[in-house]
């Protein structure tokens, strides 16, 4: 069968009722909420000693095992790292290993210590298996432990197996899933894998394949003893070392062919925006301009008696200062900076295969989220500047945690759920120092930076028209002509651009497919900023046509109500597309998806703002005014 992870493996019943496992496999049925009892007690604590220490935490290292990298000598002592368990349709809802009542075998234990920050924030909490294995060494059948299966042990292993819990396993960070056991057809009796079976590929001196198959089926009876065993069988393999993660891609369902209809789909939705928008400013201000320029040879008594309309006519306002200054610039800066973040993380894992990596793509996020702070400063502080702002500490600090504060509200909150069910997605005490102390000590000064940039180098407003002291009164106008409106019909072009993707992106995210085609997301970015420009500069321009002319907040709130679309859709993915239930799993689906579409809708206001307020710049320069 093929595994939800992406790799195509035989998982089948062996001669000895064995589970073949390959590299994966997976069940199909759910699990409810494990108990307490079942979950691993207690947070751990690490030190952050200083801020280069903290820096090296985000920094996107390659992945390597604590003793050793990638190489082996014959008969070097290869570790097997014992990961989490949890239930399958959960995939966020994780557990220790060892907090079921697995035993460990006799080999002196070693510590594993979170090589990155996504590690620690991601719940990887490894635990030495105590198994003895050594490069190119084969195992016969050995058993490393035995289990005094007494009534409290019997009761939590049949809740895992009537529950359906799976666990993961690393060699050489070469992930393994196993089944912890089944039941029988009547669900009256239930049974434990106690044999783990290892085939290893090596490639000359390192490792490049690891199968697992689960055999020795023993019935789970009260006050008997259960004897844990495992061999391992080394085989020579012709798969080079770079596409070793090959085999856990899943081809068949990013199918390049849906993904080019859909590139295809939306570019036509493009090239259909952009000739739609070209054909109709075009026409519709060059008429304008004509009109404008004959106004401009009457005289005073004609032009009175003229019918003046449109755009021009709040030349004197169009420039006016948006309301709430300190925050529409803190928002513009922290979606630019998104927008930046969201292209370098794509380009990079366009280069690197990150998923290659535990938790690397998250190190890499907050790395580059927290350089690119400057661009934040910049664009939030030069608007603020600009716009008559003087609070701009006040308007700086807000634009450097807006985001930060959003993310880590949000993870803490879920964090106190996570804590309560012991789960191993609870984020340790000293990882959420780790991250404060990013904050205040790298993403502050940085914003800071910027800041000052964007007010001494482009904070001046020069606006092509000089704004009047007192405001004009906004005309009465067509109820579809209300900006309320208008911002909940801007985000459907949008959402309609990205559609495909987010389903790509939210079952490799929330089930166990792993995402790598990132070529299209970034051609779906592309493609999302030009729709979001274009619908955010026809609905300021039909706005600014009826002579009202608060197009700042308009012109955001319409790309950035994207978001809006994306959230429903998520309510629809969760109820029709998963199998997810609990309270942490939902709290931890419906919180992260909020924030997620939250940064989405901020990037896209910000994408069709700036793109907006150059359309706006462009058509007031080039028309006469008194």
């Amino acid at each position: 069968m093929t595994w939800p992870g992406g790799a195509e493996v035989a998982s089948q019943v062996g001669v000895g009722g064995g589970a073949r496992a390959g590299s994966a496999a997976g069940p199909a049925a759910c699990a409810r909420t494990p108990r307490p009892e079942m979950a691993a007690p207690g947070l751990q604590l690490c030190a952050v000693a200083a801020l280069l220490p903290l820096l090296l935490l985000c920094l996107p290292l390659r992945a390597r095992a604590d003793e050793h990298e990638h190489t082996y000598q014959d008969k070097e002592e290869v570790v097997l790292w014992m990961n989490t368990v949890g239930p399958y349709h959960n995939r966020q809802e994780t557990y220790k290993y060892f907090s079921l009542p697995f035993c460990v075998g006799s080999k002196k234990s070693i510590s594993h210590y979170h090589e990155t920050l996504g590690e620690a924030l991601q719940g990887v909490e490894l635990e030495f298996s105590g198994l003895d294995i050594k490069f190119k060494e084969d195992v016969m059948q050995t058993t490393y432990c035995e289990i005094d299966l007494d009534k409290g042990r019997r009761d939590a292993f049949v809740y895992a197996i009537k529950n359906h819990y799976w666990y993961q396993m690393y060699i050489d960070d070469l992930p393994i899933w196993g089944i912890v056991g089944e039941a029988d057809e009547n669900g009256e009796d239930y049974y434990l894998w106690t044999y783990k079976k290892l085939e290893i590929g090596y490639n000359g001196n390192r490792i490049v394949d690891v199968n697992l198959t689960s055999e020795g089926k023993v019935k789970l009876v009260p006050n008997t003893k259960i004897q844990m065993s495992y061999s391992v069988k080394w085989k020579k393999s012709d798969v080079k070392f770079e596409d070793r993660f090959d085999k856990y891609l899943d081809p068949s369902f990013f199918q390049h062919r849906i993904h080019w209809f859909s590139i295809f789909n939306s570019f036509m939705m493009v090239i259909f925006l952009v000739g739609l928008v070209s054909m109709i400013l075009m026409r519709t201000l060059r008429k304008d301009y004509a009109r404008y320029s004959k106004e401009e040879e009457m005289d005073d008594m004609d032009r009175d008696l003229g019918d003046e309309y449109g755009w021009k006519q709040v030349h004197g306002d169009v420039f006016r200062p948006s309301s709430h200054p300190l925050i529409f610039s803190s928002l513009i800066g922290s979606g630019c900076q998104i927008f930046a973040v969201s292209l370098i993380v794509i380009v990079v894992a366009m280069i690197e295969d990150l998923y290659t990596e535990r938790g690397s793509m998250l190190s890499t996020a907050i790395f580059v989220y927290a350089a690119t702070s400057p661009v934040n400063g910049y664009f939030g502080g030069s608007l603020y500047a600009r716009q008559g702002g003087r609070r701009w500490i006040k308007q700086m600090f807000i634009g450097a945690f807006l985001i930060p504060a959003m993310v880590c509200g949000t993870a803490f909150f879920i964090n106190f759920i996570a804590i309560y069910y012991h789960a191993s997605r609870a984020i340790p005490f000293g990882t959420m120092v780790a991250v404060c102390c990013i904050c205040f000590f790298v993403i502050l000064p940085l914003n800071l930076v910027g800041t000052i940039l964007g007010r001494n180098l482009s904070g001046q407003p020069n606006f092509p028209c000089r704004v009047n002291a007192v405001p004009r009164p906004i005309p009465e106008k067509k109820w579809f002509m209300e900006p309320a409106v208008i911002v909940c019909l801007g985000g459907i072009l949008p959402f309609g651009s990205i559609f495909i993707e987010m389903y790509f992106i939210f079952t490799s995210f929330w089930a166990y497919k792993i995402y790598y085609v990132y070529g299209f997301m970034m051609l779906v970015l592309v493609i999302l900023c030009i729709v979001t420009v274009c619908v955010t500069i026809v609905c300021t321009y039909f706005l600014l046509n009826a002579e009202d002319y608060r197009w700042q907040w308009t012109s955001f709130l319409s790309a950035a109500s994207t978001a809006i679309y994306v959230y429903m859709y998520s309510f629809y993915y969760y109820f029709f597309k998963t199998k997810m239930y609990g309270l942490f799993q939902t709290s931890f689906y419906f919180g992260y998806m909020a924030v997620f579409s939250t940064a989405l809708g901020i990037m896209c206001g910000a994408i069709g703002y700036m793109g907006t307020s150059a359309f706006v710049r462009k058509i007031y320069t080039n028309v006469k005014i008194d």
